[in-house]
């Protein structure tokens, strides 16, 4: 029980970590990217872009790869070696002397930021089917801690010196490393290993995990238009109320804040509360109806406090994240864990570079002089769109493999 406990204490630490890492890196990026540049920021804007994609795609190709690898080896090396290549790597990028090594240094961050995949796996191992949900609800908080913590430090630490960040990102990442080399068991039975092999452990053969479980595979591609949807609204939040309210970045900021906050009260506690009574698939359908409507007010707002009370409710669809990660992890076999986590987690990173795409052209056309109507909440209407989608395709998953058993039976 104490392994367990040490070992889910490990898995939030280093989870929390990650997005430190993401949070500070946020403000000052845009900024050495400049320096490096010798303070050219439209020529700067470009290879930031560049540099934000190219994360995204390394976590598409990696993470299927380092969760067929800890099917085999166990979670314990892969989480400890993807931290130290992450501390080394922040270590790489503070001393970048060139946008080629500070290129170099973002293509290992997203590598070894698919390590998300092993710790969703970790714990689905650990986990029994009555705390399934609640774990994967203080995965959710870790995130929004590191959501609330991370830019406002990155922004103090780079006021002080742009490199800053980076040796407190590298610090952090290579003591947990230790401290995890000492403390973290593996959760990964033996009897339980699967060989390595390439034919799943890349991000296309790896989809074919997914597609030996039918609720499994409804459930993923739910996460997938949810993921197309949150990002729309992130890509687009601070277009928007600057556009029809004004807000400069401390009202964003704080309303951003405010997104963290409710990440943790939701999926910190009341995923704890409220899935054991709703059960994992009504809180999923629960949780994606709440997300549809926020989306809808949040485009339909015509002053600024109307957004801050929207963030109270949509967080509240924060429960369905959750139990769609328990229920996933209870349908897929223990060998298989580490595979369908990184097909998961490698179509996701996808959703983060098609969301914003889209989200910011719908933006920008129907702000714009040639839209034939003026809607600068369509970015909002379009996630309500993908969310309804995400709710149909669970519910007619969920009814599927319902029918499936009786006829079994």
């Amino acid at each position: 029980m104490r392994k367990r406990q040490a070992g889910m204490a490990f898995i939030l630490v280093t989870l929390l970590i990650d997005m430190l890492g993401i949070g500070l890196v946020i403000p000052i990026l845009p900024e050495l990217v400049t320096e490096l540049l010798g303070g050219n920021r439209s020529l700067a804007s470009g290879y930031y872009g560049a540099f934000i994609a190219v994360y995204a795609a390394m976590q598409f190709v990696f993470a299927p790869i380092l969760g067929a690898l800890s099917d085999q080896y166990g979670r314990r090396p892969v989480l400890l070696l993807s931290l130290l290549g992450a501390g080394l790597d922040y270590l790489l990028l503070a001393l970048a002397p060139s946008l080629a090594i500070l290129f170099v240094g973002r293509v290992i961050a997203g590598i070894t930021g698919a390590n998300i995949t092993v710790a969703n796996a970790y714990i689905a191992d650990v986990s029994t089917p009555e705390d399934r949900a609640r774990n994967f609800g203080l995965l959710g908080a870790v995130f929004g801690v590191g959501f609330i913590i991370g830019p406002a430090l990155g922004g103090v630490l780079g006021n002080i010196d742009l490199r800053l960040p980076f040796y407190f990102a590298a610090a952090l990442a290579l003591i947990n490393a230790l401290y995890g080399y000492f403390v973290l068991p593996e959760s990964h039975r033996p009897e339980n290993r699967r060989p390595f092999g390439w034919a799943r452990a890349n991000p296309v053969g790896s989809l074919g995990a997914i597609t030996r479980y039918p609720v499994v595979l409804g459930l993923t591609i739910t996460i997938v238009l949810v993921g197309l949807a949150q990002n729309a609204l992130q890509s687009t939040w601070v277009l928007f109320t600057g556009y029809r309210f004004g807000w400069d970045a401390l009202q964003n900021g704080f309303s951003l804040m405010l997104v963290g906050v409710m990440a943790v009260v939701v999926q910190g506690g009341l995923v704890g509360l409220l899935i054991p009574r709703l059960g994992e698939r009504r809180a999923i359908v629960l949780g994606l109806i709440i997300s549809a409507a926020a989306f809808v007010m949040y485009g339909l707002a015509t002053q600024g406090w109307m957004m801050y009370a929207v963030l109270l409710l949509g967080g509240l669809g924060g429960i369905a994240g959750p139990a769609a990660q328990g229920l996933i992890a209870g349908e897929v076999s223990a060998q298989e864990q580490g595979a369908v986590q990184g097909a998961i987690a490698s179509l996701s990173s996808l959703t983060g570079v098609f969301g914003p795409l889209a989200a910011t052209a719908l933006f920008a056309y129907f702000t714009g002089d040639r839209a034939p109507l003026e809607v600068p909440g369509i970015a909002f209407f379009f996630g309500a769109v993908l969310t309804v989608l995400a709710t149909v395709t669970a519910a007619v998953s969920f009814r599927r493999a319902q029918r499936s058993g009786l006829a079994q039976s």
